[in-house]
């Protein structure tokens, strides 16, 4: 006879709700979706965080001071109480050898009340510290015991305990014991979507034996390992999903690579010639060397789809530009689209004074452009009589169509999605990509959110490039930092001075950087032409306050980050940051690189107000030690892990969830190659022995765009 039970373990565990294992039911099964938990194979993938080592339980007379220990005792005493410094709860547990205080200075009344009482026995782990002359632990794990609970070979004890991350509504005993529930019942019927030979290959574990490992280590496992996440058991679970990103990757490269081009651009380019002998500058070798990786592209059989990487001030829109020639000659039009209205305004001025002695016709599109200037330059667009459109994501809306677009050119990429470069290449036809970042990539981010593009990198600045002095100031002494900026201005120079927009405090940060604005130009600045630029303004005050600023009629410019990205002095040689803490690395990075593109010394000033966190501090010792873009991201990378680093919250990909890019370099490495390698074989998995991967690689990269329907 077929029972529910029989029914339930049919089902697939993708599609079996939690609710149904032992311990759950409704109502707890409403607190684990609040967690993403909502089927029993979210369950065996909700890994523990850290594991504690409870294999040998002490006598609390034998607890070391400094060692993660664990013990069982009784409860002598329970209770809050108030010391000189504010509330605290505590908790006195002894044995026959003796007793020892617990306690919590952060805590919840709830979390205590009527859960500890005297003559309660309870196990507790934690690390031992000293408070005079008696050992105490502060904030150690405590848990009852039941009656029948044997401390020595007990599910929450006497072995290497999975720490899971708290789930309101639950203990992390009651969650505990679930976890091993569900672990019981269906860690063997895990889908294992890699063969055998491609395990052997790799070194990787079968899939069940991972999930078994990770949430219930044997005695024998490698605590260490464990815990930094470097155990067999996390390897074959990170490959898998580094795999399975990976391969979503290599099929959108492979998507890009199906596509037929409509022109292939041959011979050499006179346009380009008149452009290039028009430079008071010669290319750097390293420019000259991506333009010819571009023209390899426009030679192919496929559209070009390449990241172009360079540090600040290394020369990219001219080699944009230099890419864009060509396509112009074949009467293709090209679109140029940046993350913001400055930043567009600041590439029509610099394009501008290249192109239009070309003959080439080229227009600014943005939000702002409106009436009859809007109208005129969509007609143009659509008729195929501008060439060259620069603008925001407003190029991208509904009813701006293009005649004949055949190079789409995407400067500042991490601020754009993946969805957002789709709908570009959809409004044309099938034209060529190049996409632009002056953010250093690590190596490992490029192979992830920038794994279906081909790379080239700018690693040469033009000569003439002054170094860039970097320190920081303390705010008693921003006086020394205003003189060196008179200093500067002195000598026929101009200076910036920024400050932080955080946008839960946007309107404060705007009422400060306006307040600073007026006491620096009625104090220390009150004989020096200075003035003040954010991005509330008006699109016509903000070029007019650049246009004085590139003049050279303004000496300090008073600003927010909108001058971040783009805004091209040589003139500027110091920049003064205000709350340098407040920003990243890749933030300070980019500011910074707005002085130093003249010939002279140049000094960036952090001005950053106390205390610190550990993580402001190495920020900004960084930036004091090296001006390398690539050294920066890495750290950057290291400090803030990947997700904000080149925003892969809206690159398009999934979320990862186990690997961690700093920790899996190899891993990724490896996993890439594996893939690439299993597409060539199988590219639209068909074969029978591979539809296991394809049901994987379906759920993980369900909804994401970009990404041609498998099968």
């Amino acid at each position: 006879m077929t029972t529910p039970e029989d029914i339930r373990h049919a089902q697939p565990l993708d599609s079996l709700s939690i609710q149904y294992i032992k311990g759950v039911g409704p109502r707890r099964a409403a607190l684990f979706r609040k967690k993403g938990i909502s089927t029993v194979e979210d369950a065996l993938f909700f890994l523990p965080y850290a594991y504690e080592d409870r294999r040998a339980l002490k006598a609390i007379a034998d607890l070391e001071v400094g060692a993660l220990e664990t013990f069982v005792g009784s409860i002598f005493a329970a209770g809050p109480s108030r010391t000189r410094r504010g509330r605290l709860y505590q908790i006195i547990v002894g044995d026959e050898t003796g007793r020892i205080a617990c306690k919590w200075f952060r805590f919840k009344d709830a979390y205590f009340a009527n859960r500890f009482g005297p003559g309660q026995r309870v196990v507790v782990s934690g690390r031992v510290g000293t408070y005079g002359l008696h050992k105490e632990l502060h904030h150690p794990d405590i848990e009852p015991l039941d009656e029948d609970d044997d401390a020595s070979e007990w599910l929450h004890g006497g072995r290497l305990v999975p720490k899971y991350s708290a789930t309101e509504g639950l203990s992390a005993k009651l969650l505990r014991s679930i976890m091993d529930n569900v672990v019981e019942g269906y860690a063997d019927q895990v889908e294992e979507i890699f063969s055998s030979e491609l395990r052997r290959e790799h070194g990787l574990l079968p899939l069940s034996e991972a999930v078994k490992t990770l949430h219930r280590p044997g005695d024998e496992e490698d605590l260490e390992a464990l815990n930094r996440g470097t155990h067999p058991a996390h390897r074959r679970i990170v490959f898998q999903e580094l795999f399975l990103l990976e391969l979503g990757l290599a099929r959108r490269r492979e998507a890009t690579q199906r596509e037929a081009r409509s022109v292939t651009y041959t011979g050499a380019s006179a346009l380009r010639r008149r452009l290039l002998d028009s430079l008071p500058f010669a290319l750097t070798g390293a420019q000259r060397r991506v333009i010819e990786e571009i023209d390899a592209d426009l030679r192919g059989p496929h559209p070009m789809n390449r990241l172009l990487q360079g540090d600040v001030g290394c020369g990219k829109t001219v080699v944009a530009l230099a890419a864009a020639c060509p396509v112009l000659e074949r009467g293709r039009q090209v679109a140029f689209m940046v993350p913001t209205e400055i930043l567009a305004e600041q590439h029509t001025r610099t394009l501008g004074r290249l192109v239009e002695p070309l003959g080439v016709r080229m227009g600014l599109l943005t939000s702002a452009t409106k009436g009859s200037e809007r109208r005129g330059l969509l007609e143009a667009a659509a008729d195929g009589s501008l060439q060259l459109v620069v603008g925001t994501h407003a190029l991208i809306q509904e009813g701006v169509d293009f005649a004949a677009l055949g190079l789409a050119i995407i400067d500042e990429q991490h601020r754009f999605g993946v969805l957002q470069r789709a709908t570009l290449r959809q409004k044309g036809y099938t034209p060529d990509v190049l996409v632009m970042t002056a953010t250093p990539i690590p190596r490992t981010m490029a192979l992830t959110v920038y794994g279906d593009l081909d790379c080239s990198v700018i690693d040469e600045l033009p000569p003439g490039r002054g170094p860039i002095e970097t320190r920081m100031v303390s705010v008693n002494r921003r006086d020394e930092a205003h003189a060196l900026i008179r200093r500067e201005v002195a000598a026929g120079r101009q200076a910036y001075i920024v400050y932080p927009l955080v946008e839960e405090s946007e309107a404060l940060d705007l009422q400060a950087a306006t307040a600073m604005y007026e006491e620096l130009r009625g104090g220390p600045f009150a004989d020096v032409a200075v003035d003040l630029l954010h991005g509330r303004m008006k699109a016509e005050d903000k070029e007019s306050v650049m246009r004085r600023f590139s003049a050279g009629e303004t000496s300090v410019l008073v600003c927010t980050t909108v001058i971040e990205v783009g805004v091209d002095q040589p003139n500027a040689s110091l920049m003064l940051i205000e709350h340098a803490e407040r920003f990243g690395l890749a933030q300070l990075h980019q500011l910074r690189g707005r002085v130093g593109r003249g010939p002279y010394p140049s000094h960036c000033l952090l001005v950053a107000h106390y205390p610190l966190s550990e993580d402001a501090r190495a920020r900004l010792a960084v930036m004091a030690q090296t001006t390398d873009g690539f050294v920066i991201a890495e750290k950057d990378l290291e400090l803030r892990g990947p997700g904000e680093l080149v925003g892969t919250r809206q690159s398009g990909l999934p979320e990862l969830r186990f690997a961690n890019l700093v920790r899996d370099q190899q891993v990724l490495e490896e996993a890439r190659r594996a893939a690439f390698a299993f597409l060539a074989e199988d590219p639209a998995l068909e074969r029978s022995d591979h539809q296991a991967m394809k049901r994987a690689f379906q759920r993980q990269w369900s909804d994401k765009v970009g990404l041609l329907e498998v099968g």
